[in-house]
Parts: C-alpha cells; structure tokens; sequence
C-alpha cells in the first residue's frame, strides 16, 4: 500500500510532517482531505509552499478522497494521507469503507475544552469518543507525534500514559 500513514495533525502541512514524515519516510505525495482547503486554491497554494518541489500535493474533500483512496493506494511512490481534525478523518473512514485500517493521532494543540493526554495530543471529551469509536470499528489508532518516537496506543494516550 502506498499510503504509509493516515495522520491527524491540526497545522495539515507544516515543518514536522514534510521534514519529520516526509524524508524518513521517502514521500512522493501527501493527499491533504479538508473540504475547505480543497475548495480555496490561495489555501492550496499556502501549503504546497511548504513543499518541496518533488513532492505532490494533492487537496480533496472526504467524499473526492474516499473515490481516489484505491488510487492513492496503488501509487508507486509512498504517501501520507492528512486531515486537521478527527471528524474529518472519521468521516473517510466511513466512507472508505474499510479501506483504512490504522490512524495517527500526531498533532492536536490545545483549545478551550480540551485536556492535556499527551504533550502534543489535547482532547474533548466528544474527541476522545470520537477516537474510540474508529477503534470499535477495528482501526489501529495511535499517537506519534515524529517516527522516531514510539506509538503510544489510544488507551496510554487517553489514560496521558506516553510522551
């Protein structure tokens, strides 16, 4: 599968996914799945600023993303999927119907409502739901916030167990 991860990260592209991800991981594309951004192309052209040039870009709305998933998928080069918050991959999951069997909760800042869990993951109690849920329908959910750190599973991470 060319999809090598499907990650939660509240900032999409930043330094820590195209540096920290991307060249351990030796990227070719990220699919960016956020329905505002894949409808604003000054957006679209603020992330792919960030960049490099031999790496693709690619911005989709659930419902595009969950029709290209196979495609992605069966790419030849590796690849990261990204959402900026945890309803939006919840609702490609559903709509991939099974066709995502692990996510990565990498980057959830703090907010009003939100309880520290782990240095990098804050959550509401509908958030911390939210992520149960994806592990009732049988997805791998795991915090990590660079490759080289261990995954913290999601009941170390609810528990604030982890890095």
């Amino acid at each position: 599968m060319a999809l090598d991860l499907y990650r939660i990260d509240d900032r999409l592209i930043h330094g820590q996914v195209v540096v920290g991800w991307g060249q351990p991981l030796d990227l070719g594309f990220i699919v960016l799945v956020d329905d505002e951004v894949a409808s604003s192309d000054w957006e679209q052209e603020l992330y792919r600023m960030g960049v490099p040039p031999d790496m693709d870009v690619y911005f989709d709305a659930v419902d595009s993303a969950a029709e290209k998933l196979s495609r992605y998928q069966d790419d030849d080069r590796r690849g990261l999927l990204l959402t900026g918050d945890i309803a939006t991959m919840t609702r490609l999951v559903d709509a991939a119907d099974g066709a995502i069997s692990s996510v990565n909760v990498g980057g959830i800042h703090h907010r009003p409502g939100r309880t520290q869990r782990l240095r990098y993951v804050f959550l509401t109690p509908s958030e911390e739901a939210e992520l149960r849920a994806l592990a009732d329908k049988g997805l791998e959910v795991s915090a990590q916030d660079v490759p080289s750190a261990k995954p913290v599973p999601l009941e170390e991470m609810l528990a604030g167990n982890g890095s």
